[in-house]
């Protein structure tokens, strides 16, 4: 590992420019945002565990469309929900070794009581409360390195969907570890974290928009949504 990071820093020097970044680059998070900010051209990476993560570029299916479908459900959400603020792939600073950029995040101001912020540079800065991320299948990387950075970072709620796999699991953190959150006798996935928050799993893997949006906005009618609202001071 540190040869690596080594010789990719000798070869800087030498020819007096930073080496672009490359799947597998074993960097320390500030070298990694150096050379990030070195290549404007470049949409998306992250540090994972120290290992640098450049993904190809992303079909409609199945990445695009699902990731719109997520980030339209959390958007409707924040639009109603003063204090809660929604992301659509930001790069989130959680420690020496990890930056992500997830699919799409849902977190609560600061001054509210959330526990993450906004750096002076427009960056999060620790753990938003909740990650959604979209996955090709089971064996994505999103279940098993990045789960384990998520856990141990404090996020509270996380949401992986597999697409090829027609499956989406949702983690709430309980006593330090992720607990598999399941639907309820009805199929609707209600957050702890954000009441009102809900989720009809089976019409959002079926691409039934109009029925998850509708079951979002009962939540967002719900007494539990209400005094949420009070609570962050609406």
């Amino acid at each position: 590992m540190m040869v690596r990071e080594q010789s990719n820093q000798q070869s800087s020097s030498a020819n007096g420019q930073l080496p672009i970044l490359e799947s597998g680059d074993h960097l320390g998070r500030h070298e990694f945002e150096r050379r990030y900010h070195a290549m404007p051209h470049l949409k998306k990476a992250e540090l994972i565990e120290g290992i640098v993560y450049v993904p190809s570029p992303l079909r409609f299916e199945p990445h695009a469309r699902p990731h719109g479908h997520l980030i339209t459900w959390l958007g409707v959400y924040e639009a109603s929900t003063h204090g809660v603020k929604m992301g659509d792939n930001p790069t989130v600073r959680l420690d020496l070794d990890n930056e992500p950029q997830p699919d799409a995040v849902l977190l609560i101001d600061e001054s509210l009581g959330g526990q993450s912020h906004l750096s002076e540079d427009g960056y999060i800065e620790g753990a938003p409360e909740l990650v959604a991320e979209v996955a090709a299948s089971s064996v994505a990387n999103d279940l098993y390195d990045k789960k384990m950075v998520y856990r141990r970072n404090g996020v509270k709620e996380y949401i992986v969907w597999q697409v090829l796999d027609h499956k989406l699991d949702w983690f709430v953190l309980q006593e330090d570890d992720y607990a598999s959150f399941e639907p309820d006798e009805v199929g609707i996935i209600r957050s702890q974290v954000f009441p009102g928050l809900w989720l009809a799993i089976s019409a959002l893997l079926g691409g039934d928009m109009a029925k998850v949006l509708a079951v979002v906005q009962e939540g967002l009618n719900s007494p539990a949504h209400a005094e949420f609202l009070k609570r962050l001071g609406n």
